[in-house]
């Protein structure tokens, strides 16, 4: 199994020269769109009294997600509020411009929202800054933000930060009823301390609660904040009007979130013999 689990942690820091690619804009339920890069999952959330927007990735690819949500037939202007999966800056850099070009509120989850807020000041490991941006509302574990009916719910899911959150909704397509999971990262990056942490003496307990929570989670749509976690550019391919959703997934989902437990069980044994 660890050998499967190795290339998997790789996936997000092999996969960085594609985070400036354009990819096509694609619904993926009824209110419910891919408006990303290649590498970098942005999602956008409609309803007729404004939009929601998940993750604004950097500065540099704000206009490709501008470019997205256009393609798709809506405007920028129309996103009212603007949401992270976690703050490291591949999700968070571009939330002061799209800020700025949209006037929408901020909405970050508390443990990252200082991070956020301070321009990247906070971070545990990364040092990696961007421009400070007013975080409108901090958010609790559980809270639903809600839009014109569009309603999205804030699972805390901490350890690869503090805020990590994972976002669900309730959605349909073809007239079924289905949930739908962004996870935020389960992922124990290269150099994080699960053991003996200083900086973040918490970590090993947060990724073992997010672990918890994941595992609880009913999933029919399988979503993260990087394509690679869920296939993304696979599953594209096979998007097919009248055919089957190919992101609805519950095992894949399942299949991740048990590969990735499995990884952060095998690092915190290994730094315990260390």
């Amino acid at each position: 199994m660890l050998l499967r689990l190795i290339p998997l942690l790789a996936l997000p820091l092999l996969a960085q020269n594609n985070w400036d690619e354009p990819f096509p804009p694609h619904r993926i339920a009824d209110n419910l769109y891919y408006v990303g890069s290649a590498g970098l999952s942005s999602y956008l959330i409609t309803s007729p009294k404004g939009h929601m927007l998940i993750n604004a990735s950097f500065d540099r690819t704000v206009p490709l997600i501008r470019a997205s949500v256009e393609k798709l037939g809506f405007k920028l202007t129309d996103v009212k509020i603007i949401l992270a999966n976690h703050a490291h800056n591949d999700h968070v850099a571009g939330t002061a411009l799209l800020k700025e070009l949209t006037g929408a509120k901020v909405f970050i989850m508390e443990g990252d929202d200082k991070v956020v807020a301070s321009g990247g000041q906070g971070q545990y490991k990364y040092t990696d800054t961007w421009k400070p941006v007013k975080v409108d509302k901090v958010l609790k574990d559980g809270e639903i933000v809600e839009i014109g009916g569009s309603k999205l719910r804030a699972h805390l899911t901490p350890g690869h930060t503090r805020g990590n959150t994972t976002w669900t909704m309730e959605t349909t397509d073809q007239g079924k009823k289905l949930h739908a999971v962004i996870i935020g990262s389960p992922n124990v990056n290269p150099g994080f301390e699960l053991v003996n942490n200083k900086t973040y003496p918490e970590m090993a307990g947060d990724y073992a609660r997010t672990f918890r929570v994941l595992k609880a989670l009913q999933c029919d749509l399988f979503l993260g904040a990087h394509g690679e976690y869920y296939d993304m550019a696979k599953k594209y391919k096979n998007l097919k009007p009248g055919a089957a959703n190919p992101f609805i997934d519950p095992a894949g989902y399942r299949e991740y979130v048990s590969e990735r437990e499995q990884y952060y069980l095998y690092t915190l044994e290994k730094q315990k013999k260390q």
